[in-house]
């Protein structure tokens, strides 16, 4: 193993401590004073105290959730900004997040008695949405400009259908704006188990074509003549990042930023190797999301804060700074 590669190795095991610990933090803090050993006790021991009801049906789901969450949009920022080549593509600014609210807010207002259907409303309205844009994209050329360009249109189409809703039936907009927050509470083991599954699978796919990912960072034109694919390739990354972000949004609402920036900080940490950045993003992305949940259950406790507002606190300043950044290379 050369000196790189074990220096890749070190900073991939330091995120994953950071990570471990970022989850234990979370398990050990909350708005319900328990000791260390409480914790401990009420997730692998008691099974009839209220430590075991608030580590097993609150915390422990929660975490996990906030680790999915992270994982998923982070998946899904890795590939948007590689197969575009726009550091600045995240789940938002394809349509994702807007599928997945013009679908809740259409539910809520014609189905209101259906609320328990709001995870796969969200599901078909993020995954429905990039199917459109691949295609759109396909009758153009399929190129990455294409793609955000589609994407950005579709997105101005379903936030004015839903301001357009919202005027109609004001009584849907309460129950709309926490989706639109982003947020894990109330979340459970059993709404965590597709989602988790459609990011594994997402993941594992990311992987598998990470090479081929990486030729087509260096250009379509290029990537064609060494035998990639690249409109087939481009529409499978695309697909893999819908589905990976809208299993997300179908248990933890429209979480912005998290796809924006771990990407950009996993590049600074491990380089630009897809298969690297990949690995690295689950594990920061993981952190980070798991991190600002738990600040915003203990901060001002017992009120919480949604994790979607810490994660705009720390995310707007981030999408500034690349802004400028961006600016000034220009």
């Amino acid at each position: 193993m050369n000196e790189k590669k074990q220096k890749t190795a070190l900073k991939l095991t330091i995120s994953a401590l950071i990570l471990i610990l970022s989850a234990t933090l979370a398990l050990l803090l909350g708005s319900a004073d328990l000791s260390p050993m409480q914790a401990f006790e009420g997730l692998f021991i008691g099974s009839s105290h209220i430590e075991a009801a608030i580590m097993r049906n609150i915390r422990l789901p929660r975490m996990s959730g906030g680790l999915l969450a992270g994982a998923g949009l982070s998946v899904s920022g890795v590939l948007l900004q590689g197969v575009t080549d726009n550091g600045l593509a995240s789940p938002n600014i394809i349509g994702v997040n807007s599928g997945a609210g013009f679908m809740t807010i259409l539910l809520l207002c014609f189905f209101p008695q259906a609320a328990y259907a709001l995870p796969f409303a969200a599901f078909f309205g993020a995954f429905g949405a990039t199917l459109l844009i691949v295609k759109t994209a396909g009758r153009i050329n399929s190129s990455k400009s294409s793609v955000i360009l589609a994407g950005m249109a579709l997105t101005a189409i379903l936030n004015a259908g839903i301001s357009f809703i919202s005027m109609l039936d004001s009584d849907v907009t309460a129950a709309y704006n926490y989706f639109s927050i982003g947020g894990l509470s109330g979340v459970t083991a059993d709404s965590l188990l597709i989602p988790a599954i459609l990011i594994a699978a997402s993941l594992a796919a990311a992987l598998l074509l990470s090479s081929k990912i990486s030729v087509l960072c260096l250009g379509d034109s290029l990537a064609a003549s060494l035998g990639v694919r690249v409109r087939t390739l481009r529409a499978v990354c695309l697909i893999c990042a819908s589905a990976s972000a809208a299993a997300v949004v179908s248990f933890a609402g429209l979480l912005g930023f998290v796809g924006l920036i771990v990407p950009h900080m996993a590049r600074r940490i491990v380089g630009g190797n897809i298969k690297h950045c990949l690995i690295a993003s689950v594990l920061i992305g993981g952190s980070v999301v798991i991190l600002a949940d738990t600040i915003g259950r203990t901060l001002l406790a017992p009120t919480e804060i949604p994790v979607g507002i810490v994660m705009a606190m720390i995310g707007a300043p981030f999408f500034l700074a690349l802004l400028l950044r961006r600016k000034n290379h220009a």
